[in-house]
């Protein structure tokens, strides 16, 4: 592991800084700067200048509207975007690029690839999640969702719960049960089905802060092609598992970048208030500022081994339980510094899935929506007990728990 940059990476670094004081506006300071009503439409704008330069999806091939960039090449953008407060993608991308798309180009056929990921990059289809049920979280395995071959077409009945950003979705990437006889880790397809029909409602559940961002779904003989299986049929438990590996790990070297600059606003709250002259809470700072640190050189530590063509795994889940832990330590340590404050302040509304939006002031309502989100972080993507499983059974070998009969 090499911390440092090479001449040719230092010049792609000065194409993306032209880019970005190109096409930001003057004086930008980030989406949270913006009103609210504002924010939709700067991201939908910023989102087609970033397809238009291959930046919206960087690590994918050209010919499907990526930008073909190496790892390194990947981190240094984000380290540019963050720096300048500039938002890497838009809406659902996160699960339409970063998760369903980079599967595709994975497990996917060439059909799929050739069909699905230019209308991806496009926004064309906007994607989200079907994993979770009421019955089946923490054991994604015992899923009821199923799906019956008719011709054609399968047909989809069951139910999916928090469904992210469900409601501005028009695809659903679901896991079904296609085979009711077989273990409950085996028999399941991963399979992509539109979401404007009849048979496919998705209805909101209000969070602690007000937001709608979850959903619960409902499939009522729900059609969907007999060619949108990604990977084998009663094989999708490892398409599924590839994808949550991209979910947790793929961003383990750019992620910290922007908890880094979260940390130094955190640092600034501190001192404005004066509570940066309490000991306590400085030791409680110095070791957040331990804790992120280390997560930059586990993010290193993870570039070597993208830079070496290895896929996200199992390893994965050892970052997401990291950042999700971390994060709800700092947010709380926000709050103990905005002492009273904090008691009298509403959740503020610029809350992305991680930290404040770029730009949002450096108060008590947005570090109280940071705190409400930051409790959500240590259970979507698989909880941090899930995460600890995964970890001692499938990376260190640690005999599994017992089960009941």
């Amino acid at each position: 592991m090499d911390p440092t940059y090479s001449d040719e990476a230092e010049t792609f670094r000065s194409r993306i800084q032209t880019f970005l004081k190109e096409n930001l506006p003057d004086g930008w300071a980030g989406l949270g700067a913006l009103p609210i009503d504002d924010i939709h439409q700067f991201s939908l704008d910023w989102r087609q200048k970033l397809a238009a330069n291959g930046l919206l999806a960087p690590s994918w091939p050209k010919e499907y509207g990526g930008g073909g960039l190496s790892v390194l090449e990947q981190v240094i953008l984000a380290e540019e975007f963050q720096r300048a407060g500039a938002p890497t993608g838009a809406g659902n991308d996160a699960f339409s690029i970063q998760m369903v798309g980079n599967t595709i180009l994975q497990w996917g056929t060439p059909e799929q690839k050739e069909h699905f990921l230019p209308r991806i990059i496009s926004g064309e289809d906007v994607w989200c999640q079907g994993y979770s049920e009421p019955d089946a979280g923490s054991d994604l395995g015992s899923l009821g969702c199923r799906a019956v071959l008719d011709g054609d077409e399968w047909v989809i009945n069951g139910q999916k719960i928090w469904t992210s950003a469900g409601q501005f979705a028009n695809w659903i990437f679901v896991l079904c049960r296609t085979d009711p006889d077989a273990p409950k880790h085996r028999g399941i397809s991963f399979m992509l089905c539109p979401i404007d029909q009849d048979g496919v409602e998705v209805r909101p559940i209000e969070m602690l802060t007000g937001d709608a961002d979850f959903n619960e779904t409902f499939f009522t003989d729900a059609r969907t092609a007999k060619e949108n299986v990604v990977g084998e049929v009663n094989g999708g438990w490892a398409v599924a598992m590839t994808l949550l590996g991209y979910e947790r790990g793929e961003a383990a070297a750019t992620m910290p970048i922007m908890f880094r600059a979260e940390w130094d606003k955190l640092a600034e709250l501190a001192k404005e208030t004066g509570r940066d002259q309490d000991p306590v809470i400085r030791d409680r700072l110095a070791q957040m500022y331990t804790e992120v640190e280390i997560m930059r050189l586990s993010g290193m530590q993870a570039l070597t081994k993208f830079l070496s063509g290895q896929h996200p795994g199992p390893a994965e889940s050892t970052f997401k339980l990291y950042w999700s832990e971390y994060h709800k330590r700092l947010t709380e340590l926000a709050v103990d510094i905005l002492g009273p404050a904090a008691m009298s302040a509403e959740s503020g509304a610029k809350t992305s899935f991680h930290a404040d939006l770029p730009g949002t002031e450096n108060n008590a309502e947005s570090w109280l929506g940071a705190f409400f989100n930051a409790r959500a972080g240590t259970i979507y993507a698989g909880t941090s007990e899930v995460q600890r499983n995964i970890i001692g059974e499938m990376v260190l070998g640690l005999p599994k728990e017992p089960r009941p009969a």
